[in-house]
């Protein structure tokens, strides 16, 4: 039971973080139809940014508390992964809307690969020990423990998710994407302006996505130019099996895969005494993806958008 109890915890730490990648594959393909494969890098930018970040302020400021630097640093790299898919929607994918779906998707290919390939011009390809600006000691939970920044990460993850959920559902901005999700041609007609929707899609995926890399380092503790592309195919993975289009499908598939993903390779870990378990616990994601696509293509929670003309 002690080890169960582990492995959930691990696993809803691991599924916050792939909800809020997710949750970027979710929305933009919602509204135009787009699978966003440089989505990951984003989360990239946004992690190693933040590295970036933390080392001027410890520089320049040596008294400060840890997790103020965190807090600057996680807001530092979402303004730059805004602004990143900001410029990535404006000139990869808005000059082919209209073109058919596999130029934008070979398109955003692309753009991860030339993604990596500057971030690691740019901060080298070794890979970076991610500063520990929390409290390291464990809390212990029954017979598990839980360190201060899974914690956060979990906090962190309720928070964003609630905010969003109030900002679709309660908002101007929300209105105006679940029109144009809709159809854009009579959202138009009712004085939406799609572009500028759109536009804030990517910004707000961005943001989601940052936050979900400054995560990511923090809890595992590195950074590096390809640490982006895993997470963003699980992600995006999380985003089938939940349900592509349905944000509640995104969080749920997130969460679940997490808690697959972890209990698997915990027990698999277990029997073989350790030797196995981290080896093999990448493929519990794309087993799900298998058995979902072949038994259930829609998703847990999935919702069929139509196609455009």
């Amino acid at each position: 039971m002690d080890i169960l109890l582990q492995q959930i915890i691990n696993g809803l730490v691991l599924g916050s973080m792939y909800a809020l990648v997710a949750l970027g594959y979710t929305m933009v393909y919602g509204i135009i139809g787009l699978i966003n494969f440089a989505h990951g890098e984003v989360l990239m930018v946004g992690a190693l940014t933040s590295w970036s970040v933390i080392g001027l302020m410890q520089d320049a400021l040596p008294g400060a508390p840890g997790w103020l630097i965190l807090l600057l640093a996680m807001l530092i790299a979402c303004v730059v992964a805004a602004t990143l898919n900001y410029s990535i929607e404006k000139i990869a994918y808005r000059p082919l809307r209209n073109a058919p779906r596999l130029a934008p998707l070979i398109t955003a290919i692309g753009m991860s690969i030339l993604l990596q390939t500057l971030a690691m011009i740019i901060w080298k390809p070794n890979y970076k020990s991610f500063p520990a600006l929390l409290p390291s000691d464990p809390i212990p939970i029954g017979g598990a423990t839980i360190t201060p920044t899974q914690v956060l990460i979990l906090a962190l993850t309720a928070v964003c998710l609630a905010a969003l959920m109030w900002l679709v559902h309660a908002t101007k901005l929300g209105r105006a994407m679940r029109a144009t999700a809709e159809n854009p041609r009579v959202a138009a007609l009712m004085g939406v302006r799609p572009d500028r929707v759109i536009s804030a899609t990517f910004v707000i995926g961005a943001v989601l996505a940052a936050v979900a890399g400054v995560m990511w380092a923090g809890n595992y503790g590195t950074v590096q130019h390809s640490m982006g592309f895993l997470p963003g195919l699980k992600a995006f993975t999380a985003a089938v099996f939940g349900g592509i289009g349905n944000l509640a499908g995104a969080v749920v598939g997130g969460i679940l895969l997490g808690l697959i993903e972890s209990i698997g390779a915990g027990y698999i870990g277990d029997l073989t005494g350790g030797v196995l378990g981290s080896h093999y616990a990448d493929i519990f994601a794309f087993i799900v993806l298998i058995v979902v696509l072949t038994l259930r293509p829609s998703g847990l929670l999935g919702e069929r958008v139509a196609d455009r003309a």
